[in-house]
Formats: structure tokens, C-alpha cells, sequence
């Protein structure tokens, strides 16, 4: 059984990052920053790059083990055998949200993954394979909290879109 990150968060969070960082390279060109704008396109680029790719995480269960693989080249993905894992522990975030981890035998903490589409399959086939009451786990952000911040993200993006329209045609000076 394999999960992925929800394609909700997914594009919500890209497209926020877009709509952040989409009017950088023509703020760049407007005010005469020419010898900046690669500098900040090569950011913009770089930086989706990266978002896209920590986006790419997978959840793989099968017989014998629960495992986290991710592409991104400084994230270390893991692997926790059935078995080792004896409980579930809840801790609070800063914000006052409650995420979890999956205690081994050792130990070691593995944060439980949240935002995958099918969280609440993942529960139950978690608890089926460990035996750990997982009946109050709950997903950390709901679906209607990223539908607010995609719509947001959209707005924004509107507004993108005049200032790159007032970039290009009130202030753009050629280069010479």
C-alpha cells in the first residue's frame, strides 16, 4: 500500500509559493535591478524545485514494515519494522496543534505522516499491523483550511497579475 502527499496540499502550497515569488523577477526588471534578476529568478526556480521535490514523499506499508522515502537529497527517509513499534505518542506543536510519533523499541521517535491523501486509511492500517488504539488520531490540518488558503493563494495570485501587467507596461525601462 503506498500514500502521497494529499494533492490538495500539494498544489495549494505551490501555488502559494507561485503567487509569493511570481512578481519577483518583474519587480527586478521594473526597478532596474537587471544585474539582480538572475540571481532572483534562479531563487524562484531553485526554491519550487526544492518544495516540489520535499512535496514528492511516499508512505509505503507492505508485510513486514512501514517505510518513508523522499526525494529530496537532505531529508533522510526511514524504515520501522512492525514489530519495533510499541507505541504512539502524542506531542503538541508550537502552534498548539498534536501531531504523533511511532515509538520503536529503541526509543526513537518516527513523526507519523499527516498530510498523505487516505490519512485516515493509513490509521487503520497502522493499527491493524501494531495493535495501537489510533481511534483519536486525527489529521493535523483539515482539507477546509487548505481550501481557505487555496483560495487565498488564487486572489493572490490575481494581484500577481496586475503588478506584473503594471511591471511591464507603466515602468519597464530597455536595457541598454
Amino acid at each position: 500500500m503506498e500514500f502521497r502527499i494529499s494533492p490538495l496540499i500539494k498544489i495549494t502550497l505551490l501555488l502559494l509559493l507561485l503567487a509569493l515569488t511570481l512578481p519577483l523577477p518583474f519587480l527586478a526588471i521594473a526597478t532596474q535591478q537587471a544585474g539582480r534578476l538572475w540571481l532572483t529568478v534562479g531563487g524562484v526556480v531553485s526554491g519550487f524545485c526544492i518544495i516540489y521535490l520535499a512535496l514528492g514523499d511516499r508512505i509505503i506499508l507492505d508485510d513486514q514494515s512501514i517505510k518513508l522515502v523522499s526525494y529530496l537529497p537532505l531529508k533522510k527517509g526511514w524504515q520501522i519494522q512492525w514489530s519495533d513499534i510499541v507505541a504512539l505518542k502524542p506531542k503538541t506543536t508550537g502552534q498548539g496543534g498534536l501531531v504523533y510519533y511511532l515509538l520503536t523499541k529503541s526509543g526513537e521517535g518516527y513523526l507519523l505522516p499527516m498530510r498523505v491523501a487516505g490519512f485516515s486509511k493509513l490509521v487503520r492500517a497502522i493499527q491493524a499491523k501494531t495493535n495501537l488504539d489510533m481511534q483519536d488520531v486525527k489529521p493535523l490540518a483539515q482539507p477546509w483550511m487548505y481550501f481557505i488558503l487555496l483560495f487565498f493563494s488564487l486572489i493572490l495570485l490575481l494581484f500577481d497579475g496586475w503588478i506584473i501587467h503594471q511591471a511591464l507596461t507603466n515602468h519597464l525601462v530597455p536595457y541598454s
